[in-house]
């Protein structure tokens, strides 16, 4: 049996996601962590995460603190426009994206999909030297248009500065489909409102030359057959083949309505029309561009009140769902908090300056024989060593009373050996995992940790 998950299903998933993500009326928390201050290895290289519990558990246990996720959209893959770059055109039989993009970003931020891709009179692709934007172009922000270099285009969003500022990166860029009955829309929300409601049903946006046949002396008249009306093109003939065709003009050219057509002409060339949406191009910018993926933004900001730690380093991202509190009988169960430490911690008996305990420092139990790695050492906090256990360490509990020993020379007394932070590192849904190059930390210091989740 042979079967696929098709394009309309896995933007179903991801906005699923993105809907449960953004939502205020359920129960339902996300949370971005960061944890794993020790190296991957003797040369700390960062080494790729294996889908499968014992890395789940693992992260788990490398977490230090957790963000609650408060931005998320769904993003598309960045492709600048740029001069001297081939594009392609909209074609109903891509699958997935082509080498050469068939959208573009602007400088000031437009998002325009191309219909047309320019081609010479023997057929072939010609790079795109001219900007698009409507405004030039002198036509309304709802209509396409062709530039002076061949190439066809049409507006489909702008990104407003508030999603660039959360979503734009160098490889991403946000993308979305906009109520229509929006009250409260922003300029670029109307923009896009205005295109939506403008696009046009079922149009030919190009037809395809599989087949440029030979022997014709003169290009042969296309007319187009199926349930739609008025779209027409022209065919270009070279050494006696059609080379490429050109649909007349997006006002009346591209007609509508087409579910299904042909074309009809004169000789043996096999031509193909390419049909846009049946909505029109611009009504739903998710679909047009195939997006089917998820960006998450969380911004630990210096220590988020004494949250995250400010001493140390990261290498791990993680993405949690309904985090539960460790003692749920107590707090109520499921935690709901803005940020949180997360890491397990012990207190002293003496001072940690008379102890000497410093971070990254490996400690062991005389008595138990466990060890663990020293994420923050906190004198005011009741003379607190605050450690994660991972697969190099010799994991358990240690015991209330028991010498410590550290891998530097530093030496103290557990007073309590076992307290866990506010959040149950082991509960909820752990999502996703990613490992990075190490992080340094500092009190002035903004993270903006983007993840992207593809369906």
């Amino acid at each position: 049996m042979t079967a696929i998950v098709t394009d309309p299903l896995k933007r179903k998933l991801a906005t699923d996601l993105l809907a449960e993500i953004g939502s205020t009326s359920d129960s339902n928390e996300f949370y971005v962590g960061i944890g794993k201050t020790d190296t991957y290895d003797s040369a700390d290289t960062t080494i790729i995460p294996i889908r499968h519990t014992f890395e789940e558990r693992v992260a788990r246990g490398n977490l230090e603190s957790v963000k609650k996720v408060t931005a998320s959209s769904m993003v598309i893959p960045r492709h600048n426009w740029s001069s001297g770059t081939t594009y392609s055109a909209f074609n109903d039989k891509q699958e997935g994206y082509p080498s050469n993009a068939y959208y573009v970003l602007t400088e000031n931020n437009e998002v325009y999909v191309c219909l047309q891709q320019s081609k010479s009179n023997t057929g072939s692709a010609n790079p795109s030297t001219v900007v698009p934007n409507f405004s030039t172009a002198g036509v309304n922000q709802v209509q396409a248009f062709e530039t002076s270099d061949g190439y066809r285009w049409k507006l489909l969003y702008s990104i407003g500065a508030g999603d660039a500022t959360n979503f734009l990166t160098s490889a991403f860029m946000p993308i979305s489909v906009v109520s229509k009955d929006s009250a409260s829309a922003n300029t670029t929300e109307l923009q896009q409102i205005n295109i939506q409601n403008t696009s046009t049903p079922g149009q030919i946006v190009g037809v395809e030359v599989v087949d440029g046949g030979n022997g014709y002396t003169s290009a042969p008249s296309l007319t187009f057959r199926g349930n739609g009306a008025s779209a027409a093109a022209t065919a270009t003939i070279s050494g006696g083949a059609i080379v490429k065709v050109e649909m007349n003009n997006e006002s009346a050219g591209l007609g509508s309505g087409y579910d299904y057509a042909s074309v009809n002409f004169t000789g043996n060339a096999t031509l193909r029309p390419i049909i846009g949406p049946r909505d029109g191009i611009g009504t739903n910018a998710l679909a047009d561009l195939k997006s089917s993926s998820v960006m998450i933004n969380a911004k630990p900001n210096g220590s988020e009140s004494g949250t995250f730690n400010i001493t140390n380093d990261f290498r791990q991202i993680s993405l949690f769902k309904n985090l539960d509190y460790t003692d749920s009988a107590a707090d109520g169960g499921r935690f709901s908090g803005v940020t949180s430490k997360a890491n397990r911690n012990m207190t002293l008996t003496g001072t940690i300056a008379a102890t000497g305990f410093a971070i990254d420092e490996i400690i062991t139990g005389g008595t138990s024989g466990v060890t663990a790695i020293i994420d923050e050492v906190d004198s005011a906090a009741g003379k607190a060593v605050r450690f994660h256990q991972n697969e190099k360490t010799r994991n358990g509990n240690f015991t209330d009373g028991e010498a410590l020993s550290g891998s530097l020379g530093a030496s103290g007394t557990i007073d309590s050996g076992n307290l866990f932070g506010v959040i149950d590192i082991y509960s909820g849904d752990l999502l996703y995992i990613e490992n990075r190059a190490r992080i340094v930390r500092s009190s002035v210091q903004t993270e903006d940790i983007k993840v992207i989740l593809t369906v």
